[in-house]
């Protein structure tokens, strides 16, 4: 295993992590519209607060597909064909969610409104929800041949473990999204958000446990990486804990990037776990390693000298693009957006 295989996969951990961190709040914020917002004006007000940010956000998953692609083809081959349902699915529902900013935008009656938010809703629920069955489902082994073709069936992909995974997901976006609106909105609002929060935190505390004991018993993560996972997972837990105690105690910023460092660890967690290898397969010889499923030297150099250049660049865009648009909002900001 080279140097330069264990950097590109480092980095494809790292743009599933950006795009959790980034992304999540924002389908977090889309489950918020139906699940706390109670008027049409305090949802369109609650799409306006990620309006600026969501199709950036989504772009890191993009990338991170795009980097598997080129980095790991074998791995990338085996994943989106294995997978193909539940992908093709998370892609409807970011189309769903995506279109409905523009359509809800420029809605000409309030049933025009109501049908593209109630899409936001669906889209942003049903998008973490897949993923974060897909992520969940792969770390367990499925069934594979030598030239890593996947022959998942309906139970390898939908069991108890996975459903959690993605169950979980959903809920930590959720908290995510709260969070984010607490940055954001009024503080009125804003405290709106974290007290909700703050009783949607309790629970967390069964879910975790509930996936770690299905992890200990359904994956050898915590016997083939002891250390490293149990360190992870301690991590996520200190994360959690600190992410409720600063909405209970209205710190709208503390919570925001616990609970980040939250979604972030879950990908910490699969990555670590499945190193050496990319996908876990049955029987374990047949598995995906990172030395054969990598692309050549040749073409890793090639994208380390194209990640060099340009990561500085996007960085600066997203931190400029987020510090103009760091005010809060009001209801003002979307008087007659929709005409009535």
């Amino acid at each position: 295993m080279t140097i330069l295989q264990l950097l590109w996969y480092g980095v494809i951990a790292l743009l599933f992590a950006i795009f959790l961190f980034l992304d999540g709040f924002d389908f977090g914020v889309g489950m918020a519209t139906r699940l706390v917002a109670q008027t049409p004006a305090e949802r369109q007000l609650y799409m306006r607060a990620i309006g600026p940010h969501w199709d950036g956000n989504e772009v890191w998953l993009i990338t991170a597909g795009g980097a598997m692609f080129a980095s790991f083809p074998l791995w990338y081959a085996s994943l989106f064909s294995g997978y193909y349902i539940l992908l093709f699915l998370t892609l409807v529902a970011l189309i769903l969610r995506g279109v409905s900013f523009e359509f809800s935008a420029h809605a000409e009656t309030p049933r025009e409104l109501a049908v593209w938010q109630w899409a936001n809703f669906c889209g942003s629920l049903l998008a973490p929800f897949f993923l974060g069955m897909m992520l969940t489902s792969m770390i367990q082994g499925v069934p594979m041949d030598a030239q890593g073709n996947i022959w998942a069936g309906f139970w390898q992909v939908c069991n108890w473990l996975s459903i959690v995974g993605g169950v979980a997901t959903v809920y930590f976006s959720f908290l995510h999204g709260l969070h984010f609106l607490s940055l954001k909105l009024p503080a009125v609002d804003a405290r709106k958000m974290l007290h909700v929060s703050s009783k949607v935190y309790w629970i967390a505390y069964p879910a975790l446990i509930v996936f770690v004991l299905l992890a200990i018993f359904q994956t050898d993560f915590y016997t083939a990486r002891p250390l490293s996972t149990w360190l992870i997972t301690v991590i996520i837990l200190a994360a959690t804990i600190c992410g409720h105690w600063a909405a209970a105690h209205v710190r709208g910023g503390i919570a925001f990037i616990s609970t980040g460092v939250t979604l972030a660890g879950v990908i910490a967690f699969i990555f670590n776990g499945l190193f050496p290898r990319v996908l876990i397969g049955v029987p374990a010889k047949n598995s995906l390693l990172i030395q054969n499923a990598s692309a050549s030297p040749k073409t890793l150099t090639i994208m380390t000298i194209v990640l060099v250049c340009l990561l500085p660049i996007v960085l600066i865009y997203f931190i400029w693009s987020y510090w103009i648009q760091r005010k809060r909002i009001s209801s003002s900001d979307i008087q007659g957006e929709n005409g009535y």
